[in-house]
């Protein structure tokens, strides 16, 4: 008996486009409400690959939440160990750990409050105002990765 397929839903062709144009913007200094550029080594192609992404705070610390699910970024991540964020000339080196799902829950209702208004589509249901057991049972769909930006 075989596991299932972890959760991922991939980008459709609107959203790709989009996703290319705000990364664009985020290269070239204009972040939109706080998004950057993540640059991430591919685990099978070795090279660099880019995705934006929405860079997210909670208690003093950096946190990456992969609103899709199981994406290639989250798996190359994985693999790689961290990568760089970036706006317009400013790059910054960082290293990652994925967090267990049990911590998820104060991270991803912060993360959920602040760019809910984006990424609620892909939590089925799961939104800022759920329940600490709601969050915990999605958390296992959404990877999250604590970074530490190199000095």
């Amino acid at each position: 008996m075989s596991s299932p397929q972890p959760y991922y839903l991939k980008a459709g062709r609107f959203a790709t486009r989009l996703n290319s144009a705000i990364g664009w913007l985020a290269r070239h200094g204009m972040s939109l409400a706080g998004t950057a550029e993540l640059s991430v080594r591919g685990r099978k192609s070795g090279q660099m690959q880019r995705v934006p992404v929405n860079p997210h705070m909670y208690e003093g610390e950096r946190y990456l939440i992969s609103a899709r699910g199981h994406s290639q970024w989250v798996r190359n991540m994985r693999a790689a160990g961290g990568g760089e964020l970036r706006v317009g000339r400013e790059v910054r080196a960082f290293t990652a750990v994925e967090i267990q799902d049990g911590e998820k829950t104060g991270v991803l209702r912060t993360y959920l409050e602040r760019w809910g208004w984006e990424v609620n589509q892909y939590f089925q249901g799961v939104t800022a105002k759920s329940s600490d057991d709601e969050l915990l049972a999605a958390a296992p769909d959404h990877p999250v990765f604590r970074i530490t930006v190199e000095a």
